[in-house]
């Protein structure tokens, strides 16, 4: 983990840049830490959702180990001696616990953000937690050959195309960031992040890889043309919180074109056609980012804002890990590709992961009525505590 102010989430997506960068530098000195914390995070029912943050966990921050893991498989990073830890194994777990929580009370379908009732952002569906379970449905579908990922990969898409969160125009599809269920999903909160349009576009890829489906090689262009907005003379920035002269990014907002680059890259090598133009954006975006990477007091911190060539004073885990994945993209193509089951990957798969004593525990706590009846009484209790200790102090 990453102490304050990185959530648990990112540490996921750290994980997931370099076990990336081990494989495209063919350089595994790192590969026992990555394994350590991998290993570390899986929780007691070894579908990431451990103690130590089973409150506040969100669907987006179980999905992005679930795609660190799934990265573990396809690059055949060597797995650990339990077989309930298996890369393959745990990226099931993920997505299974994922597809159990999928709502159709409310807006007939998709995930919300959080997974528990108590949390901020129950009441809202967005394109990060679906995108996660798409994306991570088709590399399951890709290296397993199982059609049944894709069958879930289909029905993700369905839902965020119906709630308009997948906004398809004649030349180019764009992805919103969510909607919120207390008006039956009406209403689309537009917001466009680099990481969003990533998760559909590399997802799109690999189904048609896997496929040869002309409908997602379709998707993959549209997808393509839509990632437009995140470029400026072919460098990569944060459209929504970032310009040339001040950047409003918050700290997780600060690492999203680390997931960007790197889904890109997972894009090139999936369908061919789009590698001339990702490798095109992917070398600017390097160059740019590297004129930042000389601040700090080691002169090799890299800042946020690449149309600088220079450091702009920001720095970060994020900051790091977006370099580090444009450098490290730029040899997608001379690696081997993604491996799967067919040729070559060693992860062992359980289809059932996920489950605890023959019980799949995916599912936010139900709070029934004796529940919140408890708790008001609780909360009464406090209430009037605090406010005869008030008076007391006062007396």
């Amino acid at each position: 983990m990453f102490s304050l102010p990185y959530y648990w989430w990112e540490a996921g997506g750290a994980w997931g840049s370099l076990i990336d960068y081990a494989y495209l530098t063919n350089n595994d000195t790192l590969v026992p830490m990555i394994k350590q914390a991998l290993e570390y995070q899986v929780g007691d029912d070894f579908n990431y959702i451990p103690l130590n943050q089973s409150t506040t966990e969100g669907n987006d921050d179980q999905g992005f180990w679930g795609i660190a893991v799934m990265s573990a498989a396809e690059r055949n990073i060597s797995n650990p001696s339990d077989p309930r830890k298996a890369w393959l194994t745990l990226a099931q777990a993920v997505f299974n616990t994922m597809t159990a929580r999928w709502d159709e009370k409310e807006c007939n379908g998709g995930l919300r953000w959080q997974i528990f009732q108590w949390n901020s952002g129950y009441d809202y569906k967005n394109s990060v937690s679906n995108g996660c379970l798409f994306h991570i449905g088709a590399r399951l579908a890709r290296f397993t050959g199982n059609d049944s990922y894709v069958d879930w990969a289909e029905k993700v898409w369905d839902w965020m195309i119906g709630v308009g969160v997948i906004h398809e125009q004649p030349t180019y599809t764009i992805i919103y960031d969510g909607v919120k269920i207390n008006d039956n999903c009406s209403t689309i909160t537009k917001s466009q992040w680099t990481y969003n349009q990533g998760l559909m576009l590399s997802g799109c890829a690999y189904l048609y890889n896997f496929t040869e489906d002309e409908k997602w090689l379709k998707r993959t262009r549209s997808l393509m043309a839509g990632s437009v907005v995140f470029f400026q003379n072919d460098t990569m920035y944060e459209a929504q919180c970032q310009s040339f002269t001040a950047a409003n990014c918050n700290n997780d907002q600060r690492s999203f074109k680390a997931y960007f680059a790197r889904f890109l890259g997972m894009t090139s090598t999936m369908v061919a056609e789009t590698a001339p133009q990702i490798y095109k954006w992917m070398v600017a975006s390097a160059n740019a980012a590297a004129g930042t990477c000389n601040g700090g007091s080691d002169y090799v911190t890299c800042g946020l804002n690449w149309f600088n060539s220079t450091w702009d004073g920001y720095y970060g885990l994020g900051e790091q890990m977006a370099a580090l994945e444009v450098f490290s993209n730029l040899l997608v193509n001379e690696r081997p590709p993604p491996y799967t089951a067919a040729n070559g990957g060693s992860s062992l798969g359980n289809p059932a992961a996920g489950y605890a004593a023959g019980q799949l525990n995916a599912s936010p706590l139900a709070l029934d009525t004796a529940d919140l009846a408890g708790a008001g009484i609780i909360t009464a209790v406090i209430g009037a505590s605090l406010v005869g200790a008030a008076v007391w102090l006062i007396l």
